[in-house]
């Protein structure tokens, strides 16, 4: 058997400077929430009010609310429709605000048109989506994706448009092969705006994904909360616009998680900018 070598100083900083680094963003990422936490509990001790019960016994009711059941019955529904036109949103808007973005004759076709729709506040259209596609999954999957494509749409067409032209005129020196151009070049020189857009869209879904439960609907997170408002259930309602900002922070941690690698040239290029300039 061999030994392992000792740390040396020079590695040993390192990865100490690495531990406080990291120590440093999570400590900043979880201050806030726990000050904010804290003022709530202080504020809401002696409270008496029907409608602001404390923080404590809105804590006190989370687990009996949404560990017994709740969680398959009502989030995982709502999970389900998020997703679903999230991803409708994301493949319309990539797909079609790349189109646009290399045709500057479709664009001037279909600004007029864009202009109008993404005018129109998407919970308006809620009860005329109703008439015709019910009150079941596939309207509030419809209402997720033609309110989120908009910030997905926009960006796309601008980082499109935003290619360097030097880079575009190289591409058709070399002959490259139209799909190539589309996913080495265009896409790829689009990406930032295109995952700007999608985190702008996420956020919109959510809003949409609980104002259409509770327009309409038998299950869900938005509809449960209406449910314990209108039974003057407050402290369980209180634990579902909880659990709709945490359902809101995972998701945002998972996009994270997914931007990193696919952002990692863009990062690595700034990176090496400012540490030549």
């Amino acid at each position: 058997m061999t030994a392992t070598p000792a740390a040396t100083p020079a590695t040993a900083a390192p990865r100490r400077r690495r531990g406080s680094s990291l120590l440093r963003r999570v400590l900043m990422a979880l201050g806030l929430p726990v000050i904010l936490l804290a003022i709530w509990w202080v504020a809401s001790a002696g409270s008496e009010s029907f409608f602001f019960p404390p923080l404590r016994e809105i804590l006190a009711t989370f687990p009996a609310t949404w560990f017994e059941g709740r969680i398959t019955a009502e989030v995982l529904p709502s999970l389900m429709r998020l997703v679903m036109g999230y991803l409708i949103a994301l493949v319309l808007g990539v797909g079609m605000g790349t189109a646009i973005g290399l045709s500057p004759r479709l664009r001037a076709f279909a600004e007029p048109a864009l202009e109008f729709f993404r005018a129109i506040p998407p919970p308006v259209m809620i009860p005329i989506i109703m008439l015709f596609l019910g009150i079941f999954t596939t309207m509030k999957v419809f209402v997720i994706a033609t309110g989120a494509v908009w910030p997905i749409l926009l960006n796309t067409v601008e980082g499109v448009r935003g290619v360097d032209d030097v880079l575009r005129d190289t591409s058709s020196v070399y002959r490259l092969r139209p799909a190539t151009k589309l996913r080495t070049l265009v896409l790829r020189g689009a990406s930032p705006q295109i995952v700007t857009g999608a985190r702008q869209a996420l956020s919109i879904a959510i809003i949409l994904m609980v104002i259409s439960e509770m327009f309409a609907a038998s299950n869900g997170l938005g509809f449960t909360i209406v449910q314990f408002q209108r039974s003057f259930a407050i402290p369980e309602m209180w634990t579902g616009i909880i659990l709709l900002g945490l359902v809101g922070v995972v998701l945002s941690l998972i996009f994270r998680a997914i931007e990193r690698p696919v952002l990692a040239w863009y990062t690595g290029l700034r990176q090496s900018q400012r540490g030549g300039n």
